[in-house]
């Protein structure tokens, strides 16, 4: 599962060939999450600063984020996103 971002401590992975609906996960610590590509949490805990932050994130990089998607759909390499500045 490749990293496709991080910052301030939160890790941003995407799966390969992975279930809908579009989604990635993110970890900080010991907490693990699923989010949509809305921001919307859909399973899992994270603190709700690192979600705040999350969701920002998202909102910000979700065409990129549909990309890497489409990409990891098709068993294609997925490429970096800007972190969250």
């Amino acid at each position: 599962m490749p990293t496709i971002s991080m910052f301030y401590g939160i890790l941003i992975k995407m799966y390969y060939d992975e279930h809908q609906p579009p989604h990635f996960h993110a970890y900080y610590n010991e907490n693990k999450a699923l989010f949509d590509l809305d921001g919307n949490l859909l399973e899992g805990k994270m603190p709700n600063k690192q979600t705040k932050l999350i969701q920002a994130w998202t909102i910000i990089h979700k065409e990129e984020l549909l990309a890497n998607w489409c990409l990891s759909r098709k068993n294609e390499a997925l490429f970096y996103i800007k972190p969250l500045e």
